[in-house]
């Protein structure tokens, strides 16, 4: 780890990769699998981060937060280790997810529903109601298709308790086979019809898919009692009370990151949280989605958001603006960030940089700064390499990894920025 106080002359390259941020020691737990996410959160950088705070503290932390909680990977963490954890995503998809991994399930239970589930489904006839499906819907599915899952989405719902625990875990399994059965291309991060794909049968994925769930809470009986709070919302909104943190372990999204609501569409359309999934676009961080006075916020740009606003400004305003609002928001994030912690209380972010048009955007560079000028003391940098990227360093025009230097360059290590709240 460097310290860093002042970033005027402070070279980011210079900063080494340090091996204790790499990889874990111990295998991670099935219960990270349960449904895919896009740059997904290393569950290792969680306990190494709990290990960093035992050894520059004598008491474990109370409560850890994760203000961009994505499927919960910091939220199980917490709760395995006995912490206390309160997080929030403004993506429904997501704080479904990390709901169902941080909670705690009995497994006659599962088994119980999970069997009236697979009964109810064969005895009932399926109804055909896709005349009445939502036009984007119907992109994606055939009429079978789409009739299957309408009709075991019908049984989870009359077959499970309201409001429960157990809905939500059979709900998550539901959204996780929602691309494997429909033609939505295996693996893409956009989104973008497979003609050759033969999509599985609902009934036959779920099958496999809550068999993999059982699994993997066989793995998790011994789960903490700490108290676990997720929103669904943006951490900038000033409307909620958040309990004091002793520590934030989270990771922001890049400003050239994915559209999440697009990712996630199917899963958003269907389980009912949007009419239209371009509507969770709105609030994101970095997002032109509202009101936006350009020329005017642009002053509010530390040092380092303006330079590169500057940069781009030179060949593309549209991408500019969208930077300026991205690092605008994250000022603000580390403004909160620095207010919900308690005294000595620390702040771990995990962030890369990424490119556009041969401009460097460099995120960890304007999150320190940010950091800094936010009260932040004791800024701490240090830097590990992302293991998949390391030999795939480009995305090719379908978003997918590659070797081929003609496609987007991708960064292949990340910094962790540790900073501490000493007043």
């Amino acid at each position: 780890m460097i310290a860093v106080e002042n970033l005027k002359d402070f070279k980011l390259e210079d900063v080494k990769i340090d091996p204790f941020w790499n990889r874990g020691t111990e295998k991670e737990q099935k219960i990270h699998r349960i449904h895919a996410y896009p740059a997904k959160f290393p569950a290792f950088i969680t306990t190494k981060a709990l290990e960093y705070w035992s050894n520059n503290s004598n008491n474990p932390p109370e409560r850890i937060a994760d203000m961009f909680c994505g499927c919960g990977t910091t939220a199980f963490e917490a709760r395995r280790n006995s912490i206390n954890f309160w997080g929030c995503d403004i993506n429904p998809v997501a704080t479904l997810i990390a709901k169902t991994k941080s909670r705690k399930y009995q497994s006659r239970r599962l088994q119980k529903y999970y069997g009236a589930i697979i009964n109810d489904y064969t005895k009932r006839s399926i109804q055909d109601h896709f005349d009445f499906a939502p036009d984007r819907l119907k992109y994606w599915y055939s009429r079978e298709q789409y009739n299957e899952l309408a009709h075991l989405k019908e049984v989870i719902l009359s077959t499970t308790p309201e409001n429960s625990d157990y809905r939500l875990y059979f709900l998550c399994g539901f959204s996780n086979i929602l691309k494997t059965t429909s033609r939505w291309l295996t693996k893409s991060i956009k989104p973008q019809i497979d003609p050759t794909k033969n999509p599985a049968k609902a009934i036959d994925a779920f099958k496999e898919q809550i068999n993999i769930m059982i699994t993997a809470n066989t793995e998790i009986d011994n789960l903490g009692e700490a108290e676990s709070y997720i929103m669904t919302g943006s951490f900038l909104d000033d409307s909620w009370k958040i309990p004091a943190i002793d520590m934030i372990i989270t990771s922001p999204p890049y400003v050239t990151s994915y559209e999440y609501a697009d990712l996630h569409q199917l899963s958003s359309l269907w389980l009912g949280y949007v009419d239209d999934y371009r509507g969770l676009r709105e609030g994101t961080i970095g997002s032109l989605h509202h009101d936006y006075n350009f020329n005017k916020e642009l002053k509010r740009l530390n040092s380092t958001g303006l330079k590169i606003v500057n940069l781009l400004l030179d060949q593309h305003k549209s991408k500019a603006m969208a930077v300026a609002k991205y690092f605008l928001d994250m000022q603000r994030v580390a403004q909160k960030a620095y207010s919900i912690l308690n005294t000595n209380g620390k702040a771990l972010f995990v962030i890369g940089n990424t490119e556009y048009k041969n401009v460097r955007i460099d995120n960890a560079k304007h999150l320190s700064e940010s950091m800094l000028d936010a009260g932040f003391s004791s800024i701490s940098l240090t830097k590990r390499k992302i293991s998949n990227k390391i030999l795939t360093p480009y995305r090719d025009e379908r978003g997918k990894f590659t070797s081929n230097s003609m496609g987007r360059k991708v960064y292949s290590e990340e910094f962790i920025i540790i900073g501490r709240k000493d007043i």
